[in-house]
């Protein structure tokens, strides 16, 4: 059973001193959460949030801080729910700051930090242009942002997180192409082809489709394009090859079927995964992601390409 406490025009030693008691109250002194999760989000996404993390946290106990920056108008104020139980598996606290207070989030969220043990910044919408620079961002070994979930510039947003790389960054909508990588390395691996050329077909916004492009001509050292689909998502990858062309191709989110040269097409789950999901998978990992640090460079030289390309065609005509 959950106990909120309501906290009001607080400050750090007191949300700390009510984890405490909070604790005490449970009968649970000392817990094994393994990590901090502060989650750095605008009221109206906050309950979603939470939910999504709650979820995440039957892996990773956690203690979970909900940063909701609010008006720099008015007097400093730090107001908060701190809690524990009600499916969570470690401590919560939602903490509201307004005032001067939201120039400098790090001084609130710093000592409530759990000692000794990794630190993970997510941002489920709106997320800074340069995360390891940012005040709450310079506090985490892992920073994670969403840009499917921007509030506008999807794509824009995406290839900034991309040209401000940093080790520890990553985003959900490389989260989300996990399955398709899978799936597409382990063709390959039976059926060791020579890649000519890959074609995707997605959603036209779609940020997943535009890692999945970069990964795959990053790894194969082939042309890669986009082609606009109906979606949902990503709907189809083909790897053309002289034997003929692998295939996945997923018209409804959920089912998709696999063809490759001289075997019959058969059937795969590929389902496209809630974000609950891809945030229990990103904290699995807390060390360098090399993989998505290649991608997310491919992607810039590949953006920085086509603009070349397009302004020397706008010159000739």
């Amino acid at each position: 059973m959950a106990r909120i406490t309501e906290l009001t025009d607080t400050d750090s030693a007191e949300i700390a001193a009510e984890f405490v008691r909070a604790r005490t109250r449970a009968g649970s002194p000392v817990m094994g959460m393994v990590m901090t999760t502060v989650i750095v989000v605008d009221e109206d996404a906050s309950v979603a949030a939470m939910e999504a993390a709650k979820q995440a946290s039957h892996e990773h106990p956690a203690r979970v801080l909900g940063v909701i920056l609010g008006s720099l108008r008015g007097p400093s104020q730090v107001h908060a729910q701190v809690g524990i139980g009600d499916g969570w598996s470690g401590e919560t606290a939602v903490i509201r700051l307004s005032g001067e207070v939201v120039r400098h989030p790090e001084s609130v969220v710093l000592p409530l930090l759990l000692p000794d043990s990794p630190v993970v910044v997510w941002w489920p919408r709106d997320h800074p242009d340069r995360p390891a620079e940012d005040p709450i961002g310079r506090l985490g070994q892992r920073r994670i942002t969403d840009a499917a979930f921007v509030t506008r510039g999807k794509t824009k947003a995406l290839r900034e997180q991309c040209a401000a790389y940093a080790e520890g960054n990553t985003d959900l909508a490389w989260t989300r192409i996990t399955p398709w990588r899978a799936m597409l390395a382990a063709a390959l691996d039976q059926q060791p082809l020579k890649v000519t050329d890959v074609v995707i077909r997605a959603e036209r916004i779609s940020p997943s489709a535009d890692l999945l492009m970069a990964w795959l001509n990053d790894r194969l050292k082939a042309p890669a394009r986009r082609l606009v689909s109906g979606g949902p998502g990503i709907t189809e990858v083909t790897m053309n090859t002289r034997e003929g062309p692998i295939s996945i191709t997923r018209a409804d989110g959920k089912l998709a079927t696999f063809s490759s040269p001289g075997q019959p097409d058969r059937p795969v789950a590929l389902r496209r995964r809630q974000v609950p999901e891809l945030l229990a998978e990103e904290l699995r990992r807390l060390d360098e992601d090399d993989v998505y640090a290649a991608t997310a460079r491919r992607l810039v030289k590949l953006t920085a390409d086509g603009e070349t390309h397009a302004a020397q065609g706008r010159r000739r005509s």
